[in-house]
């Protein structure tokens, strides 16, 4: 008898990752492929049939009976653009029907719990925190973008280190390591406002993500003002979660997103959290798994296997690369 088979899929502006999954919770194939943001233009679906590929390769594509994406800008007004680019890639395979669109958020969340309802905590390059039920965003906070928003995210810490170290350098703040950090991160002398204002102008917003660790590491290293900056970092996450699930007592809440696998700034907010009482937070794996494990309980696989799964790839620590 031929094995059922489910596939889930997580992309991002950076990259897109999809699994194959038997009914059983056993990871049978893995596809990567670039980014597919269906909001900047390009072929997004491109990179969503790569994956899919990926995925496949080896398996029969008629066993596949659910499948759930999870796409970047999935949410509310989003949602047509990116079903479009959805089925376009699983038409490009040959696939009958078509996947299950939702947003990451809610691909996130199941990728650190198989329970139905929770919260969960975001702060990668951006930040937002939602509360999740039946595999779909209920509510939510945050996640406005590095210009009006993203507090807690690496772009927001970036950002203030910036702040902090030209404040250092014209005499409005104190002094800190950050100026010489960042400086040599953005490759200008260190003390050179307008070195430093050039460079930060001349990365894309994300980019600016890359120098939030040398924020966190400064504070991990005793510097003052980096330390206040990752303490207003945790209060910003905690403060959205507070937020987007002012009713979730008890309810599991997934920590998800560099910021929060490990570092200053996901101690601080791990220790918020213990204050608050409840469960402690549980650790997002890789979102395609999350989005695997939404399709397997829609597939009518037993009940254990979404939980399975998720065992299974913590034992490999099997978290985005």
């Amino acid at each position: 008898m031929a094995q059922r088979v489910v596939l889930g899929l997580d992309a991002g502006g950076t990259s897109t990752r999809c699994t194959a999954v038997s009914h059983d919770g056993e990871v049978l194939g893995y596809g990567r492929a670039s980014g597919a943001n269906a909001f900047s233009g390009g072929d997004p679906a491109a990179a969503l049939e790569q994956a899919l590929r990926g995925a496949l390769e080896g398996l029969d594509a008629a066993d596949v009976s659910h499948a759930v994406f999870g796409l970047a800008g999935a949410a509310t007004g989003g949602r047509a653009r990116a079903a479009e680019v959805a089925q376009a890639a699983w038409d490009r395979l040959g696939l009958d029907g078509g996947p299950r669109v939702t947003d990451d958020i809610a691909v996130a969340f199941a990728s650190g719990t198989s329970a139905d309802a929770g919260a969960v905590l975001i702060a990668g390059t951006g930040a937002v925190a939602a509360r999740v039920s039946g595999g779909a965003v209920r509510s939510r906070c945050d996640g406005n973008g590095w210009l009006l928003g993203d507090e807690g995210s690496a772009v927001w810490l970036a950002l203030a280190g910036m702040r902090a170290a030209l404040a250092a350098v014209d005499g409005r703040g104190g002094p800190t390591a950050l100026c010489e950090r960042l400086a040599a991160s953005l490759e200008v002398p260190a003390g050179d406002a307008a070195a430093l204002v050039r460079a930060a102008h001349a990365r894309a917003p994300a980019e600016l993500g890359e120098l939030g660790p040398v924020v966190t590491a400064a504070a991990a290293d005793g510097d003052a003002v980096a330390e206040r900056i990752v303490a207003e970092a945790a209060e910003r996450l905690l403060r959205s979660l507070a937020a987007a699930a002012p009713d979730a007592a008890g309810e599991p809440v997934v920590l998800a997103g560099a910021v929060l696998e490990g570092g200053p700034v996901a101690d601080a907010v791990r220790a918020g959290l213990r204050e608050r009482g409840g469960p402690g937070p549980l650790r997002a794996v890789d979102g395609a798994l999350g989005a695997a494990g939404l399709a397997l309980r829609a597939s009518g696989a037993p009940g254990q296997a979404h939980a399975a799964l998720l065992r299974r790839a913590a034992a490999v620590d099997h978290r985005p690369e």
